[in-house]
């Protein structure tokens, strides 16, 4: 071997380590800095690009008159949470199980699912901000919800977007727990197939909420959208455990009052990535 081409190795090599030491692997998943705090959750970074959000082709005749305009968005990078935020997640943050939550709702509700590796719920918004607020606070970094730009960038599995119906598949079945496949309950998280950025459980097992008002979508191109500049509910996405096929499809848009508590209702995280 000659003195350039173990030159070209060392180089490499050197490379790959500083990746690693990043927190990026060969899958592409990007742990932002490493986890300093057991609550923290494992993040994917999505390079920042243009899409089509709304009622696109492969919606086929399944669109809500909510999801037009389809309109161009450009997003910048930033990293979401592999999965959604789990209940053992929760209890380290904010001391409480899935049953106190339920008990804020409704005790005589029902409780779907319980264990470490399942998704929280019967969580608000305004609540899952507050563990937010608290995981910042513990690890000086700045998570964040999701903006619904963001989210359904995401699902679409950003920039190796394959123009799935639903996040990951065509066939809901190898992504997603759903009224079909479900039981009528939650689901451990990341079982089913992944999407193409490798992020679990975007369609179905729980609906996530986002940082967005809910309102109207513009007709002009956007960059970084925020959303309605104020509103009564905000935005969730990705449909739930007890939810039809149609309502888990990557375009589909719901929402309800910040204050809102349901067993279908969880919630990942987002992190602002400088580049």
């Amino acid at each position: 071997m000659n003195r350039k081409n173990k030159l070209q190795i060392v180089v490499v090599s050197s490379t790959l380590m500083c990746l690693m030491l990043l927190g990026y692997t060969s899958e592409g998943v990007y742990l932002c800095g490493r986890q300093s705090h057991s609550a923290e959750p494992e993040m994917i970074f999505v390079q920042g690009g243009t899409f089509w959000m709304g009622c696109s082709s492969e919606q086929e005749n399944d669109c809500e008159s909510n999801e037009s305009p389809l309109h161009s968005v450009e997003v910048s990078s930033y990293s979401i949470s592999k999965c959604p935020i789990t209940q053992k997640q929760w209890q380290i943050i904010m001391g409480t199980t899935v049953g106190q939550l339920r008990d804020k709702a409704n005790k005589n509700w029902s409780i779907v699912g319980e264990g470490d590796n399942y998704p929280i719920y019967y969580v608000s918004w305004e609540e899952a901000q507050e563990f937010i607020h608290r995981l910042n606070r513990a690890t000086g970094k700045l998570y964040r919800f999701p903006t619904e730009a963001e989210w359904e960038f995401a699902a679409r599995g950003g920039n190796n977007g394959q123009g799935f119906k639903y996040s990951g598949s065509n066939n809901l079945d190898n992504v997603a727990w759903y009224e079909n496949n479900s039981e009528y309950c939650t689901h451990p998280i990341g079982i089913k197939q992944p999407n193409e950025l490798g992020i679990y459980d975007m369609s179905g097992n729980v609906w996530e909420w986002c940082n967005d008002w809910y309102g109207a979508y513009p007709s002009l191109a956007q960059y970084n959208p925020i959303g309605a500049s104020s509103g009564t509910n905000r935005v969730f996405r990705g449909g739930g455990w007890g939810d039809k096929i149609e309502d888990c499809r990557v375009s589909y848009r719901n929402n309800c009052l910040p204050s809102s508590r349901y067993s279908f209702l969880g919630f990942r995280v987002a992190l602002s990535t400088d580049e």
